[in-house]
């Protein structure tokens, strides 16, 4: 995926604002506009935790938010597969209305297709949003400086293992639902505690914690390197993927964010990370480093270093 969108997709955007791998854009003039676009198709549309109307607001959101903006207005396409219950379509509806009202966000315009039965799996979404930019020092791939403390504000992989479950693929002794959640507030509150020291901010989405540490790797040119003890875990992910072979740093999340921020104001960070509802659980688990420069490494609970590649092929097709 990493090479077809480097080498198909991306040659076609501008040169400027459209090839730089950020999850928003931040346009010019003196607006301070950012704009991000997601499409969402994860399959069920209803999973524990969430359902494709709360996923679709809350992806295109936190990718506002990741550039240090907050969230403003939204606009929403829908392509539904002829057959569709009216009742789905009703229930991703009523989510979208609920997250927006939660976040502040305003749905201004939207889109809506049928196509026949067949052509499509129920319901597809596309959001587009814009946010205004607040962030004096606007977070970025590109700003991970050697030495940077790596915080992360949570158990990886619930995402992924809940909408598994939802497929009826995976029976758990517990119940995993999705961490799907608005970030904007987490992402406030780290940018007031921690201001310029605040180099990197990422969500974990497709391809996990793997994807997103190689991705600020190789944009920024340093090594990254992460200590498995540090991870914040939760038990019934944890024995979901073990029995399904799975690693949880690849399986998708939707309510995680990693921030990379100078160490001197790790703690201070840290501190508001966890005084937010949707950081109680965050931990420091590593740092960067000058070499080796766009790899990431990690260290093992048993002592030993592993390399963490970018995660190869759709491990788990159709989570987002």
């Amino acid at each position: 995926m990493h090479r077809l969108i480097a080498e198909e997709l991306l040659p076609a955007c501008d040169v400027t604002y459209g090839r730089d791998g950020e999850d928003a854009a931040i346009l010019p003039g003196g607006g301070r506009i950012v704009l991000s676009t997601d499409t969402f198709v994860v399959r069920p549309a209803v999973f524990p935790g969430g359902d494709l109307g709360k996923l679709a607001v809350c992806g295109t959101v936190n990718d506002l938010a990741m550039r240090g903006a907050r969230p403003a207005y939204l606009t929403l396409g829908l392509v539904v597969e002829e057959g569709t219950p009216l009742s789905l379509l009703r229930r991703v509806m009523h989510s979208v209305r609920e997250t927006c009202a939660q976040v502040g966000v305003a749905l201004v315009a939207g889109d809506f297709k049928v196509v026949e039965h067949g052509s499509g799996d129920g319901i597809y979404a596309n959001t587009t949003g814009v946010g205004l930019l607040e962030a004096e020092y606007p977070p970025s791939l590109r700003r991970a400086q050697p030495g940077d403390a790596i915080l992360l504000n949570g158990p990886l992989g619930q995402h992924g293992l809940a909408v598994l479950a939802a497929r009826g693929e995976l029976e758990l002794m517990m119940t995993v639902e999705s961490d799907c959640a608005p970030l904007h507030g987490l992402v406030q509150a780290i940018l007031e505690a921690g201001g310029e020291a605040v180099h990197v901010l990422h969500d974990p989405t497709r391809g996990g914690l793997a994807a997103a540490l190689n991705e600020i790797a190789l944009a920024s040119d340093v090594g990254i390197e992460i200590e498995e003890a540090s991870l914040p875990q939760d038990p019934a992910v944890e024995g979901g993927c073990e029995v399904l072979g799975l690693d949880p740093l690849q399986v998708a999340n939707e309510g995680k964010i990693v921030a990379l921020v100078a160490p001197e104001a790790a703690d201070a960070v840290l501190a508001a990370m966890r005084g937010h509802p949707l950081g109680l659980n965050s931990a420091v688990i590593g740092r960067t480093v000058e070499s080796p420069a766009g790899r990431v490494i990690l260290r093992t609970v048993f002592g030993t270093r592993r390399v963490l590649d970018l995660p190869s092929g759709e491990l788990l097709p159709r989570i987002c």
